[in-house]
């Protein structure tokens, strides 16, 4: 009895085990990599999946900002990251304009112009009590138009030479900077998540806002620094963007709004906040960009790649929404 109890015990740590977010993110991954290799041979070779990392690591940073205002609860959800992005990546080619001794002003630029637009974001959804999909999806709207009037239509700005070789080339045993930045920010992030007051206070009002305010966590100021945060991983994410491109192009951040928010889902965050983490996300960013490009390898045009991710969206939502109803 002592045996089979030990054994049954065992069974459902392994089943359940099975069934963490993460576990079932790194199993897709191998069996799209292995798929993908099938349908195009050399899909999984490691010069490949080195450019899938670094593609991979543009998306996980924008997700990293997604994923603290997702944890924040509230509904949290912040569309506006695609116009930071593809904002940052202009006013960093400009600043920088082709010269590395423009890096570090581009570099506190961006990350200026991102805190910026997250502050109005968390302005908006604290003191006028905007829902932050409205609030947010409102900001997209000014960005892109502002995007218009500062472009008027025509390309300008370019990255400098070590911001390239920084995303693009090997920095680390053969490893482009971009790929060894996303791994700081993920450490930085789990550090910050599990071992500070910060991130303790994200997860509690996530989990329960009014509890949290009765604890004395100044909810308010909370609510107002993710989305502060989210603005500024979307700055790094643009430069970055500019750096693999070399050049700004007109709404070149947009492919990463419903991506990002995925890829948070993918990695077991719930979207009712207060419940997940940040490895999960980095895990769910790959298993994306493997898709994104094996639908890429078989032809299915942009629209079609979208209705992929809106679908698979809506089955996440499906699958980790309905265990948790959403707080007020």
């Amino acid at each position: 009895m002592v045996n089979e109890t030990g054994a049954g015990k065992t069974g459902a740590a392994i089943s359940e085990f099975l069934k963490r977010p993460l576990v079932i993110a790194l199993v897709l991954i191998v069996v799209l990599l292995f798929a993908g290799n099938a349908l195009s041979p050399g899909f999984a070779s490691g010069q490949q999946i080195l450019r899938l990392l670094i593609v991979a690591a543009l998306l996980g940073i924008v997700a990293a900002g997604q994923n603290v205002v997702i944890l924040g609860g509230r509904e949290g959800i912040d569309l506006s990251v695609g116009g930071v992005v593809s904002l940052s990546a202009i006013v960093g080619g400009n600043v920088m304009n082709g010269a590395d001794i423009g890096i570090v002003p581009a570099v506190l630029a961006c990350l200026a112009v991102g805190g910026f637009f997250g502050l109005l974001n968390g302005l908006g959804v604290t003191l006028l009590r905007i829902p932050p999909l409205v609030m947010t999806l409102g900001m997209l709207g000014v960005l892109q138009g502002l995007l218009i009037v500062v472009r008027q239509g025509i390309p300008s700005g370019q990255a400098a030479p070590g911001l390239s070789s920084f995303v693009t080339q090997p920095f680390l045993f053969g490893l482009p900077g971009i790929i060894w930045l996303w791994v700081l920010i993920g450490v930085l992030m789990a550090l910050m998540l599990t071992r500070t007051v910060f991130g303790h206070r994200i997860y509690a009002i996530g989990s329960n806002e009014h509890a949290a305010y009765m604890a004395g966590v100044p909810v308010k100021l909370m609510r107002v620094s993710v989305f502060v945060i989210s603005g500024m991983f979307a700055a790094v994410a643009g430069l970055c963007l500019l750096g693999y491109s070399g050049s700004s192009f007109a709404n070149v951040g947009e492919q990463y709004m419903l991506p990002s928010i995925i890829a948070v889902v993918f990695g077991g965050t719930s979207l009712a906040g207060g419940k997940g983490g940040y490895t999960g996300t980095m895990a769910g960013a790959v298993l994306l960009v493997i898709l994104q490009s094996i639908l890429t390898t078989v032809n299915i045009a942009d629209s079609g790649r979208q209705m992929v991710f809106g679908a698979t969206l809506l089955l996440l939502m499906l699958l980790y929404g309905r265990g948790r109803a959403m707080r007020a």
